[in-house]
């Protein structure tokens, strides 16, 4: 696995795991009682984006290095999983 690959990895999994975090324990403006002029009712109260990234990234390089070490150990390579036969000589 290059550097590049392994960088592209992190942030896929980096920005799926944020994706899932965002929404939770969110309260939004109508809920806590002030609603921003020009915002919708929607929108977050307080998103706590600092605590949220910081849990994301832990989360993230947990998911990580087990990933980067099964590619790159060649423990699990692309021809096995090749169910139709695609990957294999003439």
């Amino acid at each position: 696995m290059t550097i590049t690959a392994a960088i592209v990895l992190f942030a896929v999994i980096w920005f799926m795991c944020l994706f899932i975090a965002l929404p939770l324990r969110m309260q939004s403006q109508d809920e806590a009682g002030s609603v921003v002029p020009g915002t919708p009712a929607s929108a977050p109260a307080d998103p706590k984006l600092k605590k949220k990234a910081f849990w994301v990234t832990i989360v993230t390089i947990a998911l990580w290095v087990p990933l980067v070490w099964v590619i790159s150990s060649g423990f699990i390579s692309i021809e096995d999983m090749d169910f139709f036969g695609r990957m294999r000589g003439s």
